[in-house]
């Protein structure tokens, strides 16, 4: 699976990978790719599941961090820097733990290594209508995403991964949604590991999320004890999105503290 990952590669120098979050793709995070293609190799990936990736039947944090594994071999790169954001920065850290030889530098953007409660019923709710509604229109599937996302941001993020099945004419999803909606319990599980990442890492927190607490550090203390925290002012759970001048400062910064001038 790791092998047909589908990725975006920009810039030139040492290699970085970027992960999406949940329901996302690898261009979400096309302002930070842009702010490191100057210094670095920038492949955006999609993850397992996501954008133009290959499906599993099973998906989890490990078996996601396995296929990027598995993309790296088949890439031959060795080692590279990672950043990930939600679901992405899961998955960076799963790979770090269990392949740390695989990991530079992390950074972690608006997540901790914790159980999260669930909060994402009703985007499944309104993935699944608009796969059974047969929109012939972008706007149709919006429309019928209205019905169960209020917040408009979300359901523009949402509808870029539609695409129009050529034979019906019809638009489905990109999102292996139905998979996700059962795999749901164990992606909101914590990352664990017997053994911490020891290289610098760089957890990023939005001053009005609540996804990276303080009651979170002792666990990220005990499995990242070279990390650093940043809060950024003004921004949510989506920072590298409304705070992008900031988040990409702070990742360039960290990336190239360790890169030869």
């Amino acid at each position: 699976m790791g092998k047909g990952l589908y990725e975006k590669v920009q810039g030139e120098g040492g290699d970085v990978v970027l992960l999406h979050g949940l329901f996302g793709q690898g261009g979400n995070l096309q302002s930070i790719a842009k702010a490191l293609e100057g210094r670095f190799r920038v492949h955006s990936l999609d993850l397992p599941d996501h954008g133009r990736s290959p499906w599993s039947a099973d998906p989890s944090i490990t078996g996601y961090a396995e296929a990027v594994n598995a993309w790296m071999a088949a890439q031959g790169i060795e080692n590279a820097f990672f950043l990930g954001h939600s679901l992405g920065g899961k998955v960076a850290m799963a790979l770090a733990l269990k392949r740390p030889e695989r990991v530079k530098r992390l950074v972690v953007a608006d997540i901790a290594p914790v159980h999260y409660e669930p909060s994402h019923e009703a985007v499944f709710q309104g993935l699944e209508a608009v796969a059974v509604a047969g929109c012939q229109t972008r706007k149709a599937a919006g429309m019928v995403l209205e019905n169960f996302i209020q917040e408009l941001g979300v359901r523009q993020f949402l509808l870029m991964s539609l695409v129009k099945d050529e034979g019906s004419g019809a638009f489905d999803w990109r999102l292996n949604h139905r998979a996700l909606a059962k795999a749901y319990p164990s992606l909101l599980r914590g990352v664990s590991s017997e053994s911490p990442f020891d290289e610098p890492t760089l957890f990023i927190r939005g001053e009005k999320s609540a996804y990276v607490g303080d009651d979170h550090l002792p666990v990220i203390r005990r499995l990242f004890p070279y990390f650093q925290l940043t809060t950024l002012a003004g921004a949510g759970h989506w920072l590298h999105a409304e705070v992008p001048k900031l988040f990409n400062e702070q990742v360039l910064t960290f990336f190239s503290g360790s890169v030869d001038p």
